[in-house]
């Protein structure tokens, strides 16, 4: 694996990782996708689906999707947007707010795993050339774009 081309062992890498959560979080019936999106609602409610879908870095109707499933297991609800009445805010029932509280540990033992033996100084390196990866694919994006 150590040949691999950087780009293939993160995506090798990601899919693993999200086998692992995706088995822990199964007795909760929450994908880790899904959590994500909880999550992110749990973390800063009362936002409208487009601002949630850019904190979970998901496509809008993707996170549409996702959000329908959440509401139809009971996790969210959708309320009129004062300011705008064909947007919604997305707040989280009582039983959301229940599931999230009781997964977050689960996604933290997790993550926890998958960093095990590996320094808080080579995990901030890590997180500085993932984010300067991230920063080179934006700005070629935007080139691309502009071209």
């Amino acid at each position: 694996m150590n040949d691999l081309p950087i780009g293939m062992l993160l995506g090798i890498t990601h899919r693993k990782m999200s086998q692992q959560l995706s088995l822990s979080l199964k007795p909760y019936d929450i994908s880790p996708e899904q959590w994500l999106v909880l999550y992110q609602i749990y973390q800063s409610e009362g936002l409208n689906q487009k601002e949630i879908a850019a904190k979970a870095v998901k496509d809008q109707p993707t996170t549409t999707r996702i959000i329908d499933l959440l509401d139809k297991k009971g996790w969210v609800r959708r309320v009129n947007s004062p300011q705008d009445r064909r947007a919604y805010l997305l707040h989280l029932t009582e039983a959301g707010r229940q599931l999230v509280e009781k997964t977050l540990p689960v996604e933290r033992d997790v993550n926890l795993d998958f960093v095990k033996g590996i320094s808080s100084d080579e995990l901030q390196q890590f997180r500085q050339t993932l984010l300067q990866i991230h920063a080179n694919i934006s700005e070629s994006e935007q080139q691309g774009e502009n071209d």
